[in-house]
């Protein structure tokens, strides 16, 4: 079989540092998750195919997510690989060895199993949904304030809900936060995906992409990005308060640390600006000491006085 950690790192530096922290077997758990959305972005940001056989390979993922085969995912895989929906080394791996993935998957138990098909396969549909909407050259245009957040809640949001079904299961020490924690999970994914939308603004629009709907200001997206980095902090602080395991603090702090961190860079130095090696080395020390010493993993919500319009 495939090495899934393998894997995680040539497709992802952010979740190859963050998904080790998580205890078994969470960790697992969550590994197969984000290789199975990463191969459900992978198609949806397929430059090289028309938008047809985009939503084509989107829909045929979803059957394959409800109708798990070894067989079938291999099929599929060797039709995908000709031509390539994609020049990454990483993404081209993980495809080939879609049936391994696939094999992992089928070993979850019921429960496991059943979240990540019920949510990857929601975000597999309504990535369908946004890349049929595309222009004759496969380009996305979003028009509004909803209509980014709906995009935002397809390709991160669900993320969040699932992720939360995954962290409480088997932990009834963490049961009355429930609803507390899921009535910010989409908010949490929303906040990092504004994030990495602000920062790769000028890339995207060099090829075709634009996720910022005209007529949305500046401030106006940053405080939508905050307003969700907030919520992340509200459900880390909520987690590291009730006593949850040292590494399912650490893998929600981290991101919304960098998160942060980058959103306050991109405001400086505009779209492109990103955090060095060392700051990224010096946010994950700083996690670690509050974590040893029991401080609180990440500041406050910071609540942006700038009215956000939600659309």
């Amino acid at each position: 079989m495939a090495d899934l950690h393998q894997l995680l790192e040539q497709t992802s530096r952010t979740f190859a540092l963050c998904i080790p922290l998580l205890p078994a077997p969470t960790r697992h758990e969550v590994t197969l998750a984000y290789l199975l959305f990463r191969i459900a972005d992978t198609f949806e940001d397929a430059a090289a195919w028309p938008k047809q056989r985009r939503v084509k390979a989107l829909e045929d993922f979803t059957r394959l997510l409800n109708a798990p085969s070894v067989e079938e995912a291999r099929r599929l895989a060797d039709r995908w690989a000709d031509p390539p929906p994609t020049t990454h080394e990483g993404y081209l791996e993980l495809l080939e060895e879609m049936p391994a993935v696939f094999e992992a998957y089928l070993q979850l138990d019921d429960a496991a199993r059943a979240s990540l098909q019920r949510h990857v396969g929601r975000t597999a549909e309504q990535m369908a949904a946004f890349a049929a909407r595309a222009d004759a050259e496969g380009h996305l245009q979003l028009t509004d304030v909803a209509d980014l957040r709906a995009y935002c809640y397809a390709v991160a949001g669900i993320v969040g809900e699932m992720l939360t079904d995954l962290f409480l299961s088997g932990r009834s020490a963490l049961t009355s936060l429930r609803a507390y924690l899921h009535e910010r999970a989409a908010l949490f994914g929303e906040g990092l995906q504004l994030t990495n939308i602000l920062k790769d603004a000028k890339d995207d629009a060099a090829e075709g992409r634009r996720f910022l709907p005209r007529g949305l200001g500046r401030d106006e997206a940053f405080a939508l990005a905050h307003r969700g980095l907030d919520a992340a902090a509200e459900y880390t602080l909520a987690l590291q308060q009730a006593g949850a395991p040292r590494g399912l603090v650490a893998f929600n702090a981290l991101p919304l640390l960098l998160a942060r961190a980058t959103l306050d860079r991109v405001a400086q130095q505009g779209a492109g600006a990103k955090l060095t090696r060392d700051e990224v080395f010096a946010l994950i020390a700083s996690l670690n000491d509050a974590l040893d010493e029991g401080r609180p993993v990440c500041e406050a919500p910071r609540r942006p006085a700038k009215a956000i319009s939600l659309g």
